[in-house]
Order: C-alpha cells, then structure tokens, then sequence
C-alpha cells in the first residue's frame, strides 16, 4: 500500500493524484489521502513523486 513515508518531504503538488489510474488519492488541504479499498498497488504515485516522499509499505 503506497503511503507518504517521509511526511515532511512532500510538497503537495499533486503529482500522485493525477497520475492514480483509480483516482484513490485526494490532496485535502495539505493532506494526501489514500482509499485503500480503490488502489490497486500500481505504484505510479511512488514513480512521479519529484521528492520521493511517497513508499510501498505492507
């Protein structure tokens, strides 16, 4: 399951969430926001973080 593993890392730039073929990530504010039920572990969002704050994590 993706997940932001370096929180302070991230620039909330949107880049996950538009590249989420299933659409199960939100940006809220300044919060990323995963639906496990809709992701499908594609791992495009790790891919195109630009600072590498998102990971896999099981």
């Amino acid at each position: 399951m993706p997940a932001i593993n370096i929180p302070e890392k991230c620039l909330h730039c949107g880049a996950c969430v538009g590249v989420c073929p299933k659409q199960a990530i939100v940006l809220e504010g300044e919060k990323i926001k995963i639906d496990k039920k809709k992701c499908i572990e594609c791992k495009a969002c790790v891919l195109m973080c630009p600072v590498g704050a998102m990971q896999i994590k099981r």
